[in-house]
C-alpha cells in the first residue's frame, strides 16, 4: 500500500510503501508518549525504507533518545517548524522505516484488534481499553508488526 504523509504545517511531506499498513499497536513507553504526544501513546506502522521519498527534507530534524544513559541509534524524524513526529528509522534494521500513523494522510485500514504495549511505563491518567479486541503487554509484544499482519492474513504482497 502506498502511504502519503506530512507534518501539520506542510513543510515536510513524504511517500513510502507498506505491506503492513494496519495501525494496530499502541506504544505507551515514555519516548513514544512524549515525542508523539497523542493519546498517551504512539502508533507506528512498518514500511520499506528504500521506498521513502521526502519533500521538504531541509525542514526536518532528527532526535535520538537517551536510554539507560546511552544515545539510541534510532532516529526519530520530525518537522523543525511545527514539531510533528513523522517516522522512526533505526540503522540496526536499515530496510525498515516506521512512519507515525498520525502523520499519514492516506486513509488507513481499520485493524481487527488493538495491541497495547509497554504498559509498565504508562502513567496512571491513561485509560487503556480492555475486553474483546484489546491485547495487553507490559513490555514488548509476542509478535513483530510483520508477524501480526501475517497472523491475521493482512500482509499485503
Amino acid at each position: 500500500m502506498k502511504l502519503s504523509g506530512s507534518c501539520r504545517c506542510g513543510a515536510v511531506s513524504f511517500e513510502l510503501e507498506s505491506k503492513a499498513p494496519y495501525p494496530y499497536m499502541r506504544c505507551y513507553c515514555s519516548i513514544c508518549r512524549k515525542v508523539g504526544g497523542s493519546g498517551g501513546y504512539a502508533i507506528n506502522l512498518m514500511a520499506d525504507a528504500r521506498s521513502l521519498k521526502v519533500q521538504g527534507a531541509e525542514s526536518k530534524s532528527v532526535y535520538n533518545a537517551i536510554l539507560d544513559g546511552k544515545t539510541s541509534p534510532a532516529e526519530r524524524h520530525f518537522c523543525r517548524s511545527c514539531g510533528s513526529h513523522l517516522w522512526v528509522w533505526d540503522p540496526r534494521w536499515p530496510d525498515l522505516i516506521h512512519p507515525h500513523a498520525g502523520s499519514i494522510d492516506t486513509p488507513l485500514p481499520v485493524p481487527p484488534e488493538t495491541v497495547h504495549i509497554m504498559l509498565a511505563y504508562k502513567p496512571d491518567w491513561i485509560d487503556v481499553p480492555d475486553g474483546p479486541g484489546h491485547i495487553h503487554f507490559q513490555h514488548y509484544p509476542d509478535q513483530s508488526i510483520e508477524e501480526w499482519h501475517r497472523s491475521k492474513d493482512l500482509l499485503e504482497t
